[in-house]
């Protein structure tokens, strides 16, 4: 398929996608930023993008799966910021402003302590990559990529212990 017939492919189905995320949210921008992922995630995948014979359904799930994955991510990074920072209101942040930066420096420099692959990994999970995907990027069995979050998780929280919440 030439460059102009897939490009008259993908505004066709623009719209239709257009609709698919309005479901997912009502932000213009995220709506934008959920069909421009979905395309390229499709496109990655080009065989499939062109002779799928649903393809509208296969869109679709690809899209679902990207508002999720970014959810989780919003999510991760909400925990821990929860978990080390623990805000309990806006008028705590105000007057700990100051302490804030402290422990957001402190969480800077244990990150920097890490290992750059090591880092490299942890940041990538951070950012919601799936641990098959990690693994992919690097080239190394999935079950290191497992053991080194978690030895990297129990690492920062050993470094950060003082700034852990009492329940």
């Amino acid at each position: 398929m030439s460059n102009y017939n897939l490009n008259l492919l993908v505004e066709e189905k623009r719209s239709l996608l257009k609709h698919f995320a309005g479901k997912f949210t009502n932000d213009p921008d995220e709506k934008e930023d959920l069909i421009q992922e979905t395309l390229i995630r499709a496109l990655k995948s080009i065989d499939d993008f062109i002779r799928h014979p649903k393809l509208m359904s296969w869109l679709y799930v690809i899209m679902k799966n990207v508002y999720i994955n970014q959810y989780r991510k919003a999510k991760r990074i909400t925990d821990i910021h929860d978990t080390y920072i623990g805000l309990e209101s806006s008028n705590a942040a105000e007057a700990n402003k100051s302490e804030n930066k402290f422990i957001a420096d402190d969480i800077q420099k244990a990150m920097c302590s890490l290992s750059e692959e090591n880092y490299q990994v942890f940041q990538m999970f951070l950012e919601g990559y799936k641990y098959h995907e990690i693994a992919s990027y690097f080239g190394i069995p999935e079950g290191t990529i497992k053991t080194r979050i978690h030895m990297t998780r129990k690492k920062l929280q050993k470094q950060l212990k003082v700034y852990k919440k009492v329940a």
